[in-house]
């Protein structure tokens, strides 16, 4: 969530950012709230003094105790009215999405990002090129139609060279990222309780919830992005200075509903409910939370020219940020067959948006002051989308397909079928 001080000092920022994402909250009542709580806290120390200077002054005196009964009758009346105003409070104040960083583009959609950088060039093939999932039925990789008999629509079964080919991605990533840059492997849990997903802020309305797996009987949803069980592993600590930044290299299978999405990406494993992907995610000063987010920017560039195939960065406009997000970027990488770019990767800068909701903070070691946090994440591999792109880019007029070298130590062959 937001600084509340933002609410009571400069409520014209909060409009400023709403507008900005077209996102439709009233500050003005939500202001006149927190006023009005405010009052009702001092009201109600103000009587609990009363009470208790009564009590350890008289005792026994009727008109004393009779004044003592009705404090405690106003204190119970007070009380109740100012928990029905926080709750409505709080509903209301966690709808306002992040504040955007000043240098984000203004915009309405996904149409208004802006292209900043392009690296390499589509491939011109001299044969008709086929999309992955032809190339997985013809070799047997992707197998589609039994995943469905299995679960239904929007899912997928990897096989044989696909899975060595997801298994050498795993490897080469965490081999990548924790010897080049220190990262810290994990593998987190992937339910995760309500109140967790709630302080990364993914739950928060409606179309939110509506992209969710919920176990009812559990209390636990299942996530949909690594970063989700990563960020509340510090829940309610604090770091020491000289601790920071924290990277995390997270590996996670990855469940979505994918509401409001049909008819869009139907065909092969590209739109799925069920996934596997790489996420990184850091705990930094807020001092350095933009150039941690140009960091994980860069190791996403890295690991895409590893691989040598053709993407784009795309600066995010304010009407596609996610709800926690301050400032994001997209890698949209090339898909020969739609002869366009699709996202593969994006990283963000979430501020302390996260962590207020979280309580993760971090002591400053010269003067001992304890500031909340900034939290960042980005993706390594959404390792479906690569092994798509990775099928397509590298096929070959024979119908065989190259393993791209980086990877050729990890799968122990240079071509699909071997």
């Amino acid at each position: 969530m937001i600084d509340i001080k933002l609410l009571r000092e400069k409520p014209e920022v909060i409009k400023e950012a709403l507008k900005k994402r077209g996102v439709e909250v009233d500050v003005d009542y939500l202001k006149e709230l927190d006023q009005r709580i405010r009052g009702l806290k001092k009201e109600i120390d103000d009587l609990r003094r009363r009470r208790n200077e009564i009590s350890k002054r008289v005792k026994d005196v009727p008109k004393k105790i009779e004044e003592a009964k009705k404090i405690k009758e106003e204190l119970k009346k007070k009380e109740e009215e100012i928990i029905g105003l926080q709750k409505e409070f709080d509903s209301s104040f966690l709808l306002i999405p992040n504040i955007p960083l000043k240098d984000t583009p203004v915009g309405k959609d996904e149409n208004d990002n802006v292209i900043i950088e392009k690296w390499g060039e589509p491939k011109e093939f001299n044969f008709q090129v086929k999309d992955h999932l032809e190339i997985g039925e013809l070799w047997d990789l992707i197998d589609v139609k039994r995943a469905a008999k299995i679960s239904g629509s929007r899912f997928g079964i990897l096989k044989n060279e696909a899975v060595l080919l997801e298994f050498a991605l795993i490897k080469f990533t965490y081999d990548f990222l924790t010897k080049k840059y220190n990262f810290i492997p994990v593998i987190p849990p992937i339910l995760i309780r309500p109140e967790v997903m709630r302080g990364m802020g993914y739950i928060d309305i409606e179309q939110d919830l509506e992209e969710r797996y919920f176990l009812e009987k559990d209390n636990l949803f299942l996530i949909g992005t690594a970063e989700q069980a990563v960020g509340p592993m510090h829940q309610n600590e604090t770091f020491e200075e000289k601790e920071l930044p924290k990277r995390y290299l997270a590996f996670s299978t990855c469940l979505r509903e994918e509401a409001g999405s049909y008819g869009k990406d139907t065909r092969g494993i590209f739109r799925v409910h069920q996934f596997d992907k790489i996420e990184m995610f850091s705990f930094t000063r807020p001092e350095d939370s933009q150039k941690e987010l140009q960091f994980l920017l860069g190791v996403e560039k890295d690991l895409m020219k590893q691989l040598r195939i053709p993407f784009r960065v795309v600066k995010l406009c304010t009407g596609d940020l996610s709800r926690p997000s301050a400032q994001s970027f997209d890698i949209e990488t090339w898909i020969p067959s739609q002869e366009k770019y699709r996202e593969t990767h994006s990283c963000s800068n979430c501020t302390d948006f996260q962590a207020r909701r979280l309580n993760i903070r971090f002591k400053r070691e010269k003067s001992n002051q304890i500031e909340f946090i900034h939290t960042l994440n980005g993706t390594a591999f959404a390792i479906g989308r690569i092994i798509i792109a990775i099928l397509e880019n590298y096929q070959q007029k024979d119908g065989r397909i190259l393993v791209p070298k980086v990877l050729r130590k990890y799968t122990g062959f240079r071509k699909i079928p071997r």
